[in-house]
């Protein structure tokens, strides 16, 4: 038998026209389409012309949204001598060296974003196993394997998003929560995308932002009017 959507996502599409949507348009339909009892997360999902097996068509990078992300994330800092306690001065929520180190290795997995100082990074070194698959290895290119410790945490918790393309050529990052105000859902996701046309590779060739999608945890997805989303991001 084949499986029948249930009839809260069936009503909920029905919400959708089948046209393109401006962004807060798109938000204000995601909202009143939303059905489920928890604040779901709104994703944005970018389908770009690269083909990222080509190193050099790769896209990833970093944004700080204008609306952070509705919930501060636990950050842990991975540094030494005075950087420990610049870390701790600056908010984040574990702060240690190599001690932090082997409890990660131990499994340890209670935070939301990790930074480390350079010299400590032979060390952090070691936890690729663990980070690399949850996108929490720090990273200089994304600003986490750095010695400015402070202004690294206040990004992260000022909602700083990284994106990246899986292995289909897609982007897929979060933009805020449902219960977040139509108008600030369409600006986190004008600032993403703005973002990631920034990234662009040289090598890029064609048409890069091919399709945009607005969408929620559990609700439906709504198609992103191309011509606004170009617009958005000249301005």
């Amino acid at each position: 038998m084949p499986h029948k959507a249930g009839k809260n996502i069936t009503n909920a599409r029905a919400k959708v026209e089948a046209r393109p949507y401006k962004f807060v348009e798109a938000a204000e339909t995601l909202k009143k389409a939303h059905y489920v009892k928890f604040d779901e997360t709104v994703e944005l999902v970018i389908n770009l012309g690269v083909d990222p097996k080509h190193s050099d068509q790769m896209v990833r990078g970093t944004v700080v949204l204008p609306h952070g992300l509705g919930k501060s994330k636990r950050v842990l800092v991975i540094a030494s001598g005075e950087k420990v306690r610049e870390a701790e001065e600056a908010g984040a929520d574990f702060v240690g060296g190599d001690d932090m180190v082997l409890k990660i290795q131990e499994g340890w997995t209670d935070y939301d974003a990790v930074i480390a100082t350079p010299d400590m990074m032979k060390a952090a070194g070691r936890l690729g196993k663990v980070l690399g698959p949850r996108g929490l290895m720090p990273n200089p290119k994304t600003g986490t394997v750095t010695f400015e410790v402070a202004k690294a945490i206040k990004e992260i918790k000022a909602g700083k998003v990284e994106f990246r393309v899986d292995k289909t050529g897609i982007i897929h990052s979060p933009v805020g929560k449902i219960s977040f105000d139509g108008v600030k859902l369409a600006e986190n996701a004008q600032a993403l995308l703005a973002a990631v046309v920034k990234a662009k590779p040289a090598a890029s060739k064609g048409k890069y932002v091919k399709k945009i999608t607005l969408t929620s945890t559990m609700g439906p997805g709504i198609g992103i009017n191309l011509e606004e989303a170009e617009a958005a991001v000249a301005a």
